[in-house]
Order: structure tokens, then C-alpha cells, then sequence
């Protein structure tokens, strides 16, 4: 992995993890340390801005792709965190039930 993913600039992802990788609690460590330091090529050669390097990086692009599975820990780390910031916001709520509609009273003037 030493010559794949090369890239000078921190990856962060302040819309879904304002406080950092490591301090949300879905990643370990190990994982959020190799997020923000390769996250940014893993990023552009997942949307496809840039060019695959070595045969590592074609091999992710093709996870990325869907074309195989993930078996390195780039590829399992990467799914992990696309699999995160793409998975539908869960909605709570206090009394478990749908919010009810309050009915609308009828005051008009009317000669029944």
C-alpha cells in the first residue's frame, strides 16, 4: 500500500462526520487514521477523477464498481464508509406512533 492511494492532502468529511472519523465511533483507529490519510485518492478514484495507478488501486476501483468483492482492508474500509453515508436517516419518535393530525372544527355560520 506504501505506492497506492498517494495523495498530499487530508481526507475529512465534515457534512457526515463533523468531528472526525475517529471521534464518531464508527470506525476504529486504525481505520479512521487510514481514511483521512488516503480517503482523498480513494475518493477521487471512486468518482472516477482519477486514474488507477497500480494494479492495487485498479482492484478497488473495481469494488468500487461492484465488479468484486472487498478483501483489502482499503477496499473493506472504503465500502464501510460508503456504506455509512449512504444508509437512510433513521426517525424516532417519543410516542412511537405516527404524529396525528389535529381535526379542523367547523365555526361557521350555519342554520341547521
Amino acid at each position: 500500500m506504501a505506492e497506492s492511494f498517494v495523495t498530499t492532502h487530508r481526507f475529512f468529511d465534515n457534512k457526515h462526520y463533523p468531528r472526525g472519523f475517529s471521534r464518531h465511533g464508527d470506525f476504529t483507529i486504525k481505520e479512521a487514521q487510514l481514511l483521512e490519510r488516503h480517503g482523498f485518492a480513494m475518493n477521487e478514484l471512486d468518482l472516477a477523477k482519477r486514474e488507477p495507478a497500480n494494479e492495487e488501486e485498479k482492484q478497488f476501483v473495481e469494488v468500487c464498481r461492484g465488479q468484486r468483492p472487498a478483501e483489502t482492508e482499503a477496499e473493506k474500509v472504503w465500502s464501510k464508509y460508503m456504506a455509512r453515508i449512504k444508509r437512510p436517516k433513521r426517525f424516532h419518535t417519543l410516542s412511537g406512533g405516527k404524529p396525528q393530525m389535529d381535526a379542523v372544527e367547523d365555526y361557521s355560520d350555519s342554520d341547521d
